[in-house]
């Protein structure tokens, strides 16, 4: 399932879940304590904010109070409550739902983090093989091209031995993204445009590779630190294939 889809999805179970599940449960409600049911609740706001995002947990958890109040608690079927211990469940429930959805979207976010780390690692140790084994510079430059597109997240890289160019943005050994000597803001999104990345080994250039961005495209200090490991070892490899030469 696609992002926006999914957040719709979400969106929709935080509000209507919650009212489903209480209703579910308001034949038995005679039959067992009413912080059981808020316990039930709050789990289902737990699911909602795992699936969705932390609107969808919040909304989740505004409902499953409301719902808590209406099929639960005495008087029922209405948004009132008699019971001072109700009324503090109640809040607690909302609360504790806030708070399980904090907890699952942080930790969604460090998974994707992690992921991401992850595939540019991958993605470095692919091409650092290929070097270490001899494989011929053709091979190396196709893979680091390919690899660069994935870590970069762009749909054009090409290899390029030829002198630099001042009119395009580079991506500097500190990482930075510079147009001549003026900084870029890289994290909040970059001109369209083309950007050099350097091919260095012993702090000589042996060519460059040129990435097509598209418009305010965003890059990260790892994929940009990525990025240039990419390059290092393909100038790595044609340093060693013209010394052998």
């Amino acid at each position: 399932m696609t992002a926006r889809p999914r957040v719709v999805v979400a969106l929709t179970a935080g509000v209507l879940a919650p009212p489903l599940v209480a209703f579910a449960l308001s034949p038995f409600r005679g039959d067992f304590a009413d912080p059981a049911a808020a316990l039930i609740l709050t789990g289902v706001v737990a699911a909602v904010a795992m699936f969705g995002n932390r609107l969808a947990g919040v909304l989740a958890a505004l409902s499953a109070g409301a719902s808590f109040d209406f099929f639960v608690t005495k008087p029922y079927d209405r948004l009132s409550i008699s019971s001072v211990r109700d009324v503090e469940t109640t809040i607690a429930l909302v609360l504790v739902g806030i708070a399980v959805t904090e907890i699952a979207v942080r930790g969604r976010q460090h998974h994707a983090v992690a992921q991401r780390e992850g595939n540019l690692l991958a993605c470095i140790r692919d091409v650092s093989e290929l070097v270490a084994t001899g494989a011929s510079t053709d091979l190396v430059i196709t893979t680091a091209t390919s690899s660069l597109e994935e870590v970069l997240g762009v749909d054009g890289c090409r290899f390029e031995a030829v002198p630099l160019r001042e009119r395009r943005l580079r991506l500097a050994r500190t990482g930075e993204v510079q147009l001549g000597t003026n900084l870029q803001d890289s994290a909040r999104g970059l001109p369209s445009g083309e950007l050099e990345i350097v091919a260095l080994h012993a702090n000589r250039p042996y060519g460059v590779f040129v990435v097509q961005l598209p418009p305010a495209h965003p890059l990260t200090i790892e994929q940009r630190v990525a990025a240039l490991a990419l390059a290092d070892q393909v100038g790595s490899a044609l340093a060693t294939s013209q010394a052998v030469a």
